[in-house]
């Protein structure tokens, strides 16, 4: 596993949102004082939505909002005003209601038709807003992440091929179980983050939760389990319910 691995545990559903809004403020703080800005991938579903409504609410005026810079880990292959986005939810629900610039949000062009494409152009922003260099990888200060019922974490879902990918930052995963692609970082970006969140809530998450954490089935299967940041933190937060099938020693 990576070097530091935290697993947290709260009661409700609604104790696990605070936690992670705390998070994220503290991460952003911190990394604003230390070195003048706050970079963060986001990511869709239900729990984060809950998490970004705390946060645009509770937030709003305690925020450097205006040093801190969005980015998404996914995208599914629709355009941005779709109701699948996860860019519409993120901005539906705190976006465009705390004081971030414009400039700031950076999200996948997800509305070209061609997923490739769309892949390729993201790709090209990490590398000219990180300024790398060739083979050096964007350092996030906090990646946000879920588990799907069947493993999955970004659009990295269990036996497709972007599990294999090295050296691209973001590709265009083909997900046959949808027949589409959706757009994703890769591994190597995430496990590059300075730190890992991921949020984890409801019964439907015990089975593959305790498959990730206490089990020796193959990553390829789970593709959660290959999330390891080497240089990072990672940390899971978890509802009682997502926690009810793991082992106490946990």
């Amino acid at each position: 596993m990576s070097s530091s691995v935290e697993i947290r545990t709260l009661t409700t559903p609604q104790e696990l949102f605070e936690a992670g809004a705390e998070l994220v403020a503290h991460a952003a703080k911190e990394a604003v004082d230390e070195r003048g800005r706050f970079t963060i991938a986001l990511s869709g579903g239900s729990t984060p939505r809950s998490m970004y409504n705390l946060l645009a609410t509770n937030a709003r005026t305690s925020l450097p909002w205006d040093r801190m810079f969005f980015f998404w880990g996914d995208e599914r292959h629709v355009p941005p005003a779709n109701e699948e986005s996860n860019y519409r939810m993120a901005n539906e629900a705190m976006l465009a209601k705390v004081p971030v610039p414009q400039e700031n949000v950076f999200r996948i062009p997800a509305e070209n038709p061609d997923a490739g494409l769309a892949a390729e152009a993201y790709e090209a922003t990490l590398r000219k807003f990180f300024a790398l260099d060739p083979g050096q990888l964007p350092v996030f200060d906090l990646i946000l992440l879920g588990l799907g019922p069947d493993g999955h974490t970004a659009s990295l879902f269990p036996d497709t091929a972007a599990l294999q990918e090295k050296s691209r930052l973001v590709v265009a995963n083909w997900v046959e179980k949808f027949k589409t692609h959706r757009i994703t970082f890769t591994l190597p970006v995430i496990n590059s983050a300075r730190c890992v969140v991921f949020l984890v809530s409801g019964s439907d998450k015990a089975i593959p939760l305790q498959s990730v954490l206490q089990s020796d089935a193959p990553g390829d299967k789970y593709p959660a389990k290959l999330v390891r940041p080497p240089n990072g933190k990672l940390i899971w937060l978890l509802d009682r319910a997502a926690a009810s099938g793991l082992s106490t020693a946990a």
